[in-house]
């Protein structure tokens, strides 16, 4: 009886360790945990972890590394992801690679995905702390959608409004079927066409002029460019300024001088004031002026009686034989 006592004893304490190990396994595998290989700790720290939590998987470029063994938090704005990752990839993962949070699936569970950098940096060691990528945040996501829609749907509504709008307007229409309007809308175009080829070749001329004008050809160009010109041209300026000045000069004295006759004629001043204001003055000029032309008129007459004369009459033949 106590033997048999001491085999059940037995087989319990064996179903009991077996199913101990069992429910270990299970959890082991459940955790994602490599039971017989070795592993090595890896750190990332983020503001927002959105969700992950321990158990959940660590990928690296795609491919399943690890499993999330803690987080914890270390301040108000940080909190700390420890990752256990497979010892086969140590030689593969390094301290530049990127840690971001994920989703597995559309709506999955939240992974941490590691993806490599470049250029390469060495190799990442245990409790290494990775650099982390900020996470995209689904609840921002799904807000920003909404208000994107909310506005596609103003925008709509907006739309809708316009097109029934123009559906119903008769001028408009009117407007659009008038054959006048869109031939002198045509006119218009090829106007505006037209103007616009002139325009350029208008300025491909302007164009060619300035070419020749920097090259020094024609006048403007010679006259911008050759130096002897500019001197010529600055002689001449100079000449015409020193001509300025001395005719300026020449009105000023004559300013004066009429100035000083208009004084002096006022005055009675000189022979031109007595001359105008002497009445004698005028009658003996006249009488001198009728006597000089009694004179005249009797030298004439003297000079006609000596052409007539024996003794002058061949000296003034032989002169009037020489006129032409």
């Amino acid at each position: 009886m106590t033997s048999q006592n001491l085999n059940n004893i037995r087989l319990g304490t064996f179903l009991i360790g077996g199913l101990s190990i069992l429910i270990l396994l299970f959890y082991m595998i459940g955790k994602n945990k490599n039971i017989f290989g070795k592993n090595y700790t890896l750190r990332a720290r983020f503001e927002n972890i959105q969700g992950l939590k321990a158990g959940n998987n660590v990928r690296y470029a795609g491919i399943d590394v690890g499993t999330v063994e803690e987080v914890k938090i270390i301040n108000e704005h940080t909190i700390e992801a420890i990752m256990t990752i497979n010892k086969k990839v140590n030689h593969i993962i390094r301290k530049n690679a990127l840690a971001s949070i994920g989703t597995d699936g559309i709506v999955g569970n939240k992974i941490v995905n590691i993806n490599p950098q470049n250029p390469p940096a060495n190799l990442a060691i245990e409790n290494d702390l990775l650099p982390t990528r900020l996470p995209i945040d689904t609840d921002e996501l799904l807000r920003t959608l909404a208000k994107s829609n909310n506005n596609i749907a103003i925008i709509s509504e907006g739309l809708k409004t316009t097109i029934s709008k123009i559906n119903n307007s008769h001028a408009m229409w009117n407007l659009l079927n008038d054959n006048a309007f869109n031939q002198n809308l045509k006119m218009s175009a090829n106007n505006i066409k037209e103007a616009t080829i002139n325009i350029n070749n208008t300025a491909k001329r302007i164009h060619q002029i300035a070419l020749k004008v920097q090259k020094g050809e024609g006048s403007l160009g010679r006259l911008i460019y050759d130096s002897n010109i500019v001197i010529s041209l600055d002689s001449a300026i100079f000449s015409i300024n020193r001509a300025g000045n001395q005719v300026n000069n020449l009105s000023q004295e004559l300013r004066n001088d009429v100035s000083s006759f208009n004084e002096n004629l006022q005055l009675g001043k000189g022979t031109i004031p007595v001359l105008l204001n002497d009445s004698n003055m005028a009658i003996k000029v006249n009488q001198t002026l009728e006597n000089i032309e009694k004179s005249a008129d009797n030298f004439n007459q003297n000079m006609e009686a000596l052409k007539h004369s024996i003794f002058f009459r061949g000296y003034f033949r032989k002169k009037a034989n020489k006129a032409p």
